[in-house]
């Protein structure tokens, strides 16, 4: 992996950090337009790294070369649709029998996340699972929520309409959101709602008689023993008039009903905005509309999730580190970045103290996520869980090691080692005072060269840079 002594400027060296970008980032036309790299605007390790946090839990460094030597589109299409043995893999861990513990779901999903050789579509699936929101807390059924996950990641890179279309026949969904049963004498308005205000339409583009009449196509479905069952005598047959259309609809016709409105892909189309762009600005209407009128032709999310990691804007300065790593995103992009395998039992318990535990969002609305990532508890958290995974001490033992990986790469100096870590971690986005300050760690002090790289590499994942994607 090259190396760097001089802090970039950022994504785009030549423009240095205060200077606008070659382009509007405010112009739609240019914003979504595919990045072509110039004189102006080079394609670099830093772009490389800012794909790899965006779209996978961080690079390893022969994937950031491979990316580099690739070029953006091509590294895109490799994240998109890579050509490795994706199905053998999925055959392998779909394979999997969830026991009746929640906390071994969790680990074997982390495993995934580390081990994927399509890593965008975990990271998409996560997305859908924050999307949703359903949480084992109320479901309290391991396999439930195995197959709830697992219908998220069969659609997370598919078109919306059939994802819409399962969730709301998802027993694990609906015992979460409390319409497990839904009967035509008392209609069940919680589904109605969810899928209405979070899934699709969102606040302020319906009525509470929407949220009435919509309760009442979906009568008729009940969870029972796990399953879900339908009772015609519990449907109610009579006309409903739902966001200005008449009919004796059905759950499949409301779910049709709100994907016709513009609204929903407005809706999908931000979060995804705040996902993989940036979590720090709201984007304009201008920006917003292109990528929803497109996007509601066929809802492919896959094309869309595409179109804007090729974007002009994704790979400017509008975009660059404007989001705050999850908790999963920061502990994966170290353990990805070393190449290894952690007990993900004990990752999954360090996870949730830090506020991201998965099969368990806190509440209908996901993790809230940006700032409330971060306040003094959570900072001390994530420099003690970093301090675990690199210590090579219980309970991660030695699975991680700075040294050794350096060495793979042809790093094999205490100095070169350093460079090698500053470069995988944040692609040389390090102030040359704030480097070498902390190359000192690397090269002086006490212990053997292979602890004063863990101290050196524990630095450097501490840094405020490193939290953020």
């Amino acid at each position: 992996m090259s190396t760097r002594t001089q802090a970039p400027a950022g994504p785009n060296d030549s423009q240095g950090p205060d200077r606008p970008p070659a382009g509007n980032p405010a112009d739609p036309q240019w914003a979504w337009a595919p990045y072509e790299p110039d004189d102006n605007r080079p394609w670099n390790l830093a772009l490389a790294g800012h794909l790899y946090r965006r779209a996978a839990f961080g690079a390893d460094g022969d994937q950031l070369q491979q990316a580099v030597a690739d070029g953006p589109q091509r590294a895109v299409e490799m994240l998109v649709s890579p050509q490795t043995a994706v199905a053998d893999f999925h055959r392998s861990y779909d394979g999997y029998e969830a026991s009746a513990n929640a906390d071994a779901l969790r680990a074997w999903w982390l495993r995934r996340m580390i081990q994927t050789p399509h890593p965008l579509l975990e990271k998409m699936t996560l997305f859908w699972h924050n999307h949703f929101a359903a949480t084992g807390v109320r479901v309290n059924n391991a396999p439930m929520m195995r197959d709830h996950v697992q219908l998220l990641r069969e659609h997370a890179l598919g078109s919306y309409p059939p994802l819409l279309e399962a969730v709301s026949r998802d027993p694990a969904l609906l015992v979460s959101v409390g319409a497990d049963e839904n009967r035509k004498a008392v209609p069940n308005e919680n589904y109605a709602r969810e899928l209405m205000a979070r899934f699709s339409l969102g606040p302020g583009n319906f009525m509470e008689e929407d949220i009435r009449e919509a309760a009442r196509a979906f009568t008729g479905w009940r969870v029972l023993r796990n399953q879900l069952r339908y009772f015609p005598a519990d449907h109610d047959p009579g006309v409903k008039r739902i966001l200005g259309r008449e009919g004796k609809f059905d759950g499949d016709d409301v779910v049709e009903i709100v994907l016709q409105e513009p609204a929903t892909p407005r809706l999908l189309v931000r979060k995804l905005y705040r996902w993989l762009v940036s979590e720090t600005d709201e984007p304009s209407e201008a920006l917003v509309v292109p990528l929803a009128e497109s996007f509601a032709k066929d809802y492919d999310v896959a094309k869309l999730v595409e179109t804007i990691l090729r974007s002009n804007l994704f790979f400017s300065p509008a975009a660059y580190r404007q989001r705050i790593k999850g908790p999963v995103e920061f502990a994966l992009g170290i353990v990805r970045g070393l190449e290894g395998m952690v007990p993900t039992a004990n990752l999954g318990n360090d996870l949730a103290a830090l506020g991201q535990n998965l099969y368990r969002p806190p509440t209908v609305k996901g993790w809230e996520g940006g700032r409330f990532w971060l306040n003094g508890a959570t900072l001390v958290g994530r420099s003690n869980l970093a301090a675990a995974l690199l210590s090579g001490a219980k309970p991660y033992g030695e699975k991680l090691d700075p040294l050794a990986v350096a060495g793979k790469h042809g790093h094999a100096t205490p100095e070169a080692a350093a460079r090698f870590l500053v470069d995988l971690f944040l692609q040389g986005d390090l102030d040359e005072g704030v480097a070498e300050a902390l190359s000192k760690t690397a090269t002086t002090g006490e212990g053997s060269p292979a602890e004063r790289l863990r101290r050196f590499a524990h630095a450097v994942v501490t840094l405020p840079e490193f939290q953020l994607a």
